[in-house]
């Protein structure tokens, strides 16, 4: 019985999670906060749609995962 109530409030948990997903230009501006502190100063971040970002690295994905934010050196 613990189990089974342990998973529902995991699934609750996880349902608020999905449905609390971030804007993607919030989204971009944390992420490139971070890259910026960490000392980068050469690069690109982009939104594109999910899998269109080619060799680039995908750092972050929003609108429910049908977009990434794509990060490219210079």
């Amino acid at each position: 019985m613990k189990r089974l109530a342990m998973a529902v409030g995991l699934f609750c948990v996880a349902g608020s999670a999905l449905a609390a997903a971030k804007p993607c230009e919030e989204l971009k501006a944390e992420i490139d906060a971070k890259i910026k502190a960490n000392g980068a100063s050469s690069y690109t971040l982009e939104v594109v749609d999910k899998g269109a970002g080619g060799d680039k690295k995908v750092v972050g994905t929003c609108e429910a995962g049908s977009k990434e934010i794509v990060y490219q050196r210079q």
